[in-house]
């Protein structure tokens, strides 16, 4: 995590007076900064990479997903803990706001196969160009006023302070209302690197450590050593379709008992571990569990068949066959499916029709450690929602606001998180006018 260089106390100079400081360019901040804008209020935005929304153009490289068409009420239970408060911000700006909005830039979006929305274009760059130029000239309103290459070094008296040219150049900003919109430690070439959280902590801020959130996992291997080294040669990269992954209770141990997740999906094997929307979708409680002591997924390479199913297949008499080849022609598994079944079984379990076909629809992966932050799609922790009013001002920093990714919440992939930033603007930027 960066540190700030220390703020020159005896710095002098102009002090820029503005209505409102949005500090972040990423979704919430543009989107705070679209509401206040339309409504006529000056602001100033202030980022400290050359151009704003960085993250939000490599998410929608291969795709921009959105927002997500389901039920608000099954919507709204994406986001575990917090799925109470962040339900009061997509009350005013939910997943068909998202897409109302997006038509209004004048970008259409459809509904995939999986219920994702994206833009026809499938692509980030028009929706941003589009939405820049609103900011640039609104009708009606008043125009957003961009700063970039100003990076935040917290406040200074009652201004703001910015390394606008090196860290002798502090530039200082006074406003009426100001919005931190951050980010949270996820990809920090982008922008996003956390380092506001010590400026915020050493202001008597809650914070919450930030962790890595939607991310991949080291694995510990049968061995105790992650992948052998003929697996990883062999299927890092490959995609595991698919299956279905379990974490909690297993059918073994308790049949009655549900299992804290479970979905169908696919996921990729990597050098060290696993990643992938699969393995992101559970890697909260996995997470979790991780800091309890331990976590273990469970696979189901053979959703699609019944236990009882395998097990005849596996029993039937194979010959001179190789094992390989007996599985592949009785159950169609081979490939990396296959070769995870080699890697995980040791050789007892190879040998004996009853465990093999236990593991096929079972088979336990061992997870050793999160992959870095700085490797994570987002990141869980932040201000804590419970330091900050329901309109997201900080109680202990009276016109100060907080949004996007930098409070404490988190959402699978899938259009969840981006929905949530910006509805965490919208909020934001409403609160701040109510004030006005």
């Amino acid at each position: 995590m960066t540190v700030f260089d220390p703020i020159p106390p005896l710095f002098e100079g102009p002090v820029l007076n503005a209505q409102v400081a949005i500090v972040g360019g990423g979704p919430a901040g543009l989107m705070a900064a679209d509401v206040l804008s339309q409504a006529g209020v000056a602001v100033h935005l202030f980022d400290a990479m050359p151009s704003v929304g960085r993250k939000f153009l490599l998410a929608g490289k291969g795709g921009l997903n959105l927002t997500h068409a389901e039920p608000s009420a099954h919507f709204n239970t994406r986001f575990g803990t917090r799925q109470s408060e962040v339900g009061q911000w997509l009350s005013d700006f939910g997943a068909q706001a998202v897409r109302q909005w997006a038509q209004d830039l004048g970008v259409s979006t459809f509904v995939g196969s999986s219920g994702r929305v994206f833009p026809h274009e499938m692509k980030a760059a028009p929706l941003l160009r589009a939405w820049l130029h609103r900011l640039r000239h609104p009708a009606g309103g008043v125009p957003v006023q961009f700063h970039m290459r100003h990076r935040w070094l917290g406040w200074q008296g009652d201004a703001l302070a910015f390394d606008s040219a090196g860290p002798a150049c502090v530039r200082r900003v006074r406003a009426q209302a100001v919005l931190l919109a951050l980010g949270g430690a996820s990809w920090p070439r982008l922008g996003s690197d956390g380092a506001w959280v010590a400026v915020l902590a050493a202001q008597g801020v809650p914070v919450v450590p930030l962790q890595a959130a939607n991310c991949g996992f080291d694995v510990w291997g049968r061995d105790g050593q992650g992948w052998t080294a003929h697996f990883r040669q062999r299927f890092a990269g490959h995609p595991l379709k698919s299956v279905v992954l379990r974490t909690g209770a297993s059918p073994e141990m308790d049949p009655a008992a549900p299992p804290e997740f479970e979905r169908k999906g696919e996921f990729v094997i990597t050098d060290t571990g696993v990643e992938g929307s699969l393995v992101y979708a559970a890697s909260a409680g996995l997470r979790q569990d991780l800091q309890a002591g331990s976590a273990c997924m469970s696979l189901d390479l053979l959703p699609d068949l019944s236990p009882q199913r395998v097990l005849q297949a596996v029993r039937w008499p194979r010959g001179s066959r190789s094992l390989s080849s007996h599985l592949k022609s009785r159950l169609g598994l081979d490939g990396v499916k296959m070769g995870l079944v080699y890697e995980l079984c040791a050789a007892d379990c190879l040998a004996q029709p009853e465990a093999l076909a236990s593991a096929l629809k079972n088979l336990k992966v061992v997870l050793k450690s999160p992959r870095p932050m700085a490797e994570a799609i987002s990141t869980a922790g932040g201000v804590a929602l419970e330091g900050l009013t329901p309109e997201l001002m900080l109680c202990h920093r009276p016109n100060v606001y907080c949004a996007g990714e930098m409070l404490d919440w988190e959402a699978p992939t899938g259009g969840y998180l981006l929905t949530a930033c910006l509805a965490s603007g919208w909020r934001a930027g409403h609160g701040i006018l109510a004030k006005m």
